[in-house]
């Protein structure tokens, strides 16, 4: 749990304003709806695909930036460990899930992101994104808004094999 805050924390970092330890991520390709960056952290290289939801539900509600990441850091600290960043705090009840076809996962919230807990159900959850088409994610926000979001899988095997080949 304390790579996913981290994570997290030095991946906002880079969003909003940036720190001296860290550049700014830097896009190296796009695959179909997947993107890849890197990003220079102290002395490790972060490595990631993100893709933004291309639906957001309800319509009448500002979701912010809403994108699916996974990541892995060149030193081994982190490999293909996938979360959800939400423009809004997320409520930790009930627990965000994804949905690919029938098969589902629950993440665990912290402040705007959501992570897996168990390593296995990562990789479960990587290989079902490599199959699928799309995926299906909800969470409620900390106002107690129902979200569901649908997050295009077109590319992600590629962008992910580009992750793998930018951090080896």
């Amino acid at each position: 749990m304390i790579r996913n805050l981290t994570f997290a924390a030095i991946l906002l970092a880079g969003f909003a304003m940036g720190d001296a330890f860290a550049q700014e991520p830097r896009a190296v390709a796009t695959y179909k709806d997947w993107s890849v960056f890197v990003r220079d952290v102290d002395n490790d290289k972060i490595c990631f695909a993100a893709a933004e939801a291309s639906d957001k539900s309800p319509k009448s509600v500002n979701h912010g930036d809403v994108f699916f990441l996974v990541a892995t850091w060149k030193s081994g600290a982190s490999s293909e460990q996938p979360s959800l960043m939400t423009g809004y705090a997320l409520d930790q009840k009930p627990e965000p899930s994804v949905r690919i076809g029938s098969d589902k996962w629950e993440l665990y919230t912290s402040e705007n992101e959501a992570f897996i807990e168990s390593s296995d159900e990562e990789q479960r959850l990587l290989r079902a994104m490599r199959r699928g088409s799309d995926m299906r994610v909800s969470a409620v926000s900390k106002r107690g808004t129902a979200t569901s979001y649908i997050v295009s899988l077109r590319g992600v095997t590629a962008a992910l094999d580009r992750v793998k080949r930018e951090c080896n």
